[in-house]
């Protein structure tokens, strides 16, 4: 007998249903990640709110007095809400900052929100 050359009909078939298990795998993933696309836009936009208001409460040179501020900015066509707390610590030469940032004026869901602490070097 002759060696033939080639795959048989069941090769193919197992070849096959292995190309369609991966090709399904493939496609829920790239699915939930296009459905999580929104979500990760909107937490790093609210990111870097908070990190710009973080740089101007760091950039004051005067230390910062105990209370809440709050204001709103706009950035890539939205209203962003953002709330700045300054918090006594236990030692008097430091002041905690907490930045929280929301999308609407009540803080009902807090996105992001970042701390950091000053140092008084009077």
């Amino acid at each position: 007998m002759k060696a033939t050359k080639g795959m048989t009909l069941l090769e193919v078939m197992v070849a096959l249903a292995v190309f369609a298990i991966a090709a399904v795998a493939i496609t829920k993933s790239i699915g939930s990640q296009v459905a999580n696309l929104p979500i990760l836009e909107e937490k790093t936009l609210a990111q870097w709110v908070a990190d710009n208001q973080m740089v101007e409460a760091r950039l004051q040179e005067a230390f910062p007095t105990l209370g809440t501020k709050e204001g709103n900015v706009e950035l890539a066509g939205k209203t962003w809400y953002w709330r700045q707390e300054v918090i006594k610590t236990t030692d008097e030469k430091f002041r905690m900052i907490r930045v929280s940032v929301s999308d609407s004026d009540r803080y009902q869901r807090i996105i992001t929100k970042v701390s950091s602490y000053v140092f008084n070097q009077k």
